[in-house]
C-alpha cells in the first residue's frame, strides 16, 4: 500500500495490483460490466487516467496517472471497490470478522502499489500487465485475453510485443 507520507513521483504515475479475497474466484471477469461501471463512477468522482490495465479473474494490474492536485489513490480504490461490491452478492463463506465489520468479503483490504519514476520503469510494468494473462496460464498469447489495454496499445502502435511475452 502507498505510504501516505511518501508523495507520488513527479509523474504522478503508479502501478497497482488489487486482488479479490478468494484467489480461486473468477468474479472480476464474470462481472466485468459491473467492474467497468464502478470504474467509470470512480473516474467521474475523482478523475485520474488509466494508462494500462489488465483484469484477471481475481486480480487487477493497472497503471494510473493522478492529477497533480489530487493524488489520493486510496479514495479512488475505495470508491471503485465499494461501487463494484454493492452490485455483487457476498461470498457464501466469509470470515466471522468480515461479517461483524459488515465487510462483504469480496476484496482484499489493501492494494499493492509501486510509484513509477521513469519511462523504463513504466515500460517494465506495462510488460508485466500485458503478459499477466500468459503468466497466469489463462492464454498462450496475450492478444487472446479480452480484458486488457494491450489491444488499445497495439491498435495505436504504442507497443510491440516482446518475444518472451507470447508463448506462440
Amino acid at each position: 500500500m502507498i505510504d501516505p507520507a511518501r508523495p507520488l513521483p513527479a509523474t504522478g504515475t503508479c502501478f497497482f495490483t488489487v486482488r479479490l479475497q478468494d484467489c480461486r474466484s473468477d468474479l472480476l471477469v464474470r462481472r466485468i460490466g459491473r467492474l467497468r461501471q464502478a470504474t467509470r463512477i470512480a473516474l467521474n468522482a475523482h478523475p485520474f487516467r488509466i494508462d494500462d490495465i489488465v483484469v484477471l479473474p481475481n486480480a487487477i494490474h493497472t497503471i494510473w496517472t493522478m492529477p497533480p492536485a489530487d493524488t489520493d489513490v486510496s479514495r479512488r480504490w475505495g470508491l471503485l471497490k465499494a461501487y463494484f461490491s454493492r452490485g455483487v452478492a457476498p461470498p457464501a463463506h466469509r470470515h466471522p470478522a468480515a461479517i461483524r465489520s459488515n465487510d462483504k468479503g469480496i476484496w482484499q483490504r489493501r492494494f499493492w502499489s509501486h510509484p513509477l519514476s521513469n519511462t523504463e520503469d513504466i515500460a517494465t510494468h506495462r510488460n508485466l500487465i500485458y503478459s499477466a494473462p500468459v503468466q497466469a496460464g489463462l492464454v498462450d498469447d496475450p492478444r487472446q485475453w479480452p480484458h486488457t489495454s494491450l489491444h488499445r496499445a497495439l491498435k495505436a502502435g504504442t507497443w510491440t510485443l516482446p518475444r518472451q511475452v507470447s508463448a506462440a
